[in-house]
């Protein structure tokens, strides 16, 4: 399973090999495409014809006009330089999650890589083998990071008709914990005491 593939649109050749370096350290795959003639708003136009793949649009320009100008052109995000680049690798995560599953085929949250097609699960690298409840329980929540799904509803959407007992959720809930932390990660799925579960980085 290949990580996501990330486009690095800049004309600025040393700005351009650093982000490149960052994201490969981070694990992503990278295209790096300079800009001699076309600008930035430009390409963001012809991007967003052909596809919804998220695009963040890093510049040196900060007036309110630039920024609209540049989400009116489909860009989804904005980041004035100079920038920070644990922000910029923040909202790269933050886009990647919220991407729609048809386009990657995958889901991430923090460590964690749900790949939809595979019905393959990765955390810190290390696969996980998770039951076809825990799987569908999993990928509910992931879908729907900071969601907080109440008991009824997972079980509505995961075990449709279900006539057990009333813990089934409760008890898979801590299925999928005891194997998403087996190598000691931080918890990704959160109790709301008296409402339900939620999947959040914290």
């Amino acid at each position: 399973m290949e990580p996501p593939l990330i486009l690095i649109v800049e004309d600025e050749k040393d700005i351009a090999r650093f982000i490149e370096l960052e994201l490969q350290a981070e694990g992503y795959r990278t295209e790096v495409l300079m800009l001699p003639v076309m600008d930035g708003i430009e390409v963001a136009k012809r991007i967003r014809k052909t596809s919804n793949v998220p695009i963040l649009i890093l510049t040196a320009k900060d007036r309110v006009e630039d920024k609209v100008e540049g989400l009116d052109a489909g860009a989804d995000d904005y980041l004035v330089k100079p920038f920070s680049i644990e922000e910029l690798l923040a909202r790269v995560r933050a886009h990647l999650r919220r991407v729609s599953p048809a386009i990657t085929g995958e889901i991430r949250v923090a460590d964690l890589i749900i790949n939809l097609e595979g019905r393959e699960v990765f955390r810190s690298g290390r696969r996980i083998e998770l039951s076809n409840k825990e799987f569908e329980l999993l990928e509910l929540l992931a879908k729907n990071p900071g969601k907080v799904f109440s008991r009824y509803e997972i079980e509505e959407k995961v075990w449709p008709g279900y006539q057990g007992g009333s813990n089934v959720v409760d008890v898979y809930i801590g299925y999928l914990r005891k194997k998403l932390e087996a190598a000691g990660e931080r918890r990704l799925i959160h109790t709301v005491r008296g409402v339900g579960y939620v999947l959040r980085e914290d």
